[in-house]
């Protein structure tokens, strides 16, 4: 709240000071303060300090027009100021509203700006629409109201790529904005949304990717790679997933957590167990007992690691993945049962009664008769995970003496 203490002569001071502040900024082409005078969600006192003398001297517009070099910019600052005072004021509907006109106004003028200097405050202001856009949201549902302020600030970065979009040197601005969609799309489960932006990156020829910060390559690889995830394109996920993971900062723990939590469980769907430590280091345990159903071939601990983390993989959108590895499970048991009868007889090794799995699945605590098990067998030939024929007479599996178990291939993840 404002200070009880603060003069309405203060008050006129610090609005003129700022004022003063934006108007240098851009005669003098300063992006950083520019930066710093819209991050309004930073609780910066120098902003803190504003919004308690708007509060107290509240015809801040008269100031505004008393001389030219403020009154040009005033389709920004009037609805800055009015941002600035309702999130003081906790009243975070109304700054939303208030901060996307400004947002807007300072847009059109960027358009008509010839040189990019200013991208680190656009880039700012793509981030405070999104972030107050959430908070104005879980206002709006706490009461009782339809949250909607989120898309509205998609429309408005949809707009805002558009002016980045074209030739010349503001184009490199593009990406962080498709970013912050992508963190919008996400947020809203509208992720088919992405496939427009993701086209005009991937396809304009005015784009060349490499030109790119590496921060936002990385960050649109990252949601790009997780796209490829939901669409279960895992070649495609394990690529830029990997690019991700490789060009992260190393001392972003987070964020690498974040990438492994969907490259682990493509790694995974193409044959690559990670290493334990991996798992430790990254907090990342949920899949300790899902890597060892996979190296034991054991079906009953695959499906209680599933279960006990369900909510989990659920929400990341990784649980249908994590599911599909059953196959990998009985090819493993099957390979087991191959190595114990190769010790026993090596002619015979080849030949893998039905019954024998049937126990074995048994031996796990799972119930399958020889008809399942038989099914099961024959898509594991069917999918190239196991090489061989199916005797359907004599129910054997017949595999084939020449690497019955093909390897999946794919590249192992680092530690």
């Amino acid at each position: 709240m404002a200070s009880a203490y603060l003069s309405m002569g203060e008050a006129h001071r610090r609005i003129t000071d700022f004022l003063n502040r934006f108007s240098d900024a851009v005669s003098s082409q300063d992006a950083k303060s520019l930066c710093l005078i819209f991050s309004i969600s930073s609780n910066s006192s120098f902003l803190l300090s504003l919004s308690d003398a708007l509060i107290t001297f509240q015809d801040a517009s008269r100031v505004m027009r008393q001389a030219d070099r403020y009154s040009q910019y005033a389709d920004i600052l009037l609805p800055l100021f009015r941002a600035l005072q309702s999130y003081r004021l906790k009243n975070l509907v109304e700054s939303y509203q208030a901060f996307e006109k400004a947002a807007n106004a300072f847009t059109q003028e960027f358009r008509n700006w010839e040189s990019a200097w200013a991208l680190e405050a656009l880039y700012v202001i793509a981030y405070e629409t999104r972030i107050l856009a959430e908070r104005a949201d879980r206002e709006l549902a706490s009461n009782g109201k339809t949250p909607e302020k989120l898309k509205g600030a998609g429309s408005f970065l949809m707009k805002v790529f558009g002016v980045l979009a074209g030739k010349g040197s503001k184009r490199v601005g593009a990406l962080y904005v498709t970013c912050q969609l992508f963190k919008i799309y996400f947020k809203l489960g509208t992720v088919h949304l992405c496939k427009s932006v993701t086209r005009s990156i991937e396809t304009a020829r005015i784009f060349d990717f490499e030109e790119f910060p590496l921060r936002d390559k990385v960050t649109y690889m990252y949601y790009t790679g997780r796209l490829e995830v939901y669409n279960e394109n895992f070649s495609a996920a394990d690529h830029k997933l990997s690019y991700a993971l490789s060009h992260c900062n190393p001392r972003k723990e987070r964020n690498i957590r974040m990438i492994l939590k969907y490259l682990i469980p493509v790694k995974l769907s193409i044959g690559i167990l990670p290493k334990t430590s991996l798992l430790e280091k990254y907090n990342l345990t949920e899949y300790n007992n899902i890597v060892l159903a996979l190296r034991r071939g054991d079906l009953r601990l695959l499906r209680c690691a599933l279960q006990e983390h369900e909510d989990q993989f659920l929400r990341s959108g990784v649980y249908l993945v994590l599911e599909k590895l059953e196959l990998q499970v009985y090819q493993r048991l099957l390979k087991k049962l191959y190595i114990i009868q190769k010790q026993k007889d090596q002619n015979k090794a080849h030949q893998i009664k039905l019954d024998l799995i049937v126990r074995a699945l048994k031996w796990l605590e799972i119930d399958m008769d020889v008809d399942e098990v038989e099914c099961i067998m024959s898509i594991l030939i069917y999918k190239n995970f196991v090489k061989g024929y199916f005797a359907h007479k004599s129910k054997v599996v017949v595999l084939s003496k020449q690497d019955p178990f093909p390897r999946l291939t794919g590249k192992a993840v680092n530690s």
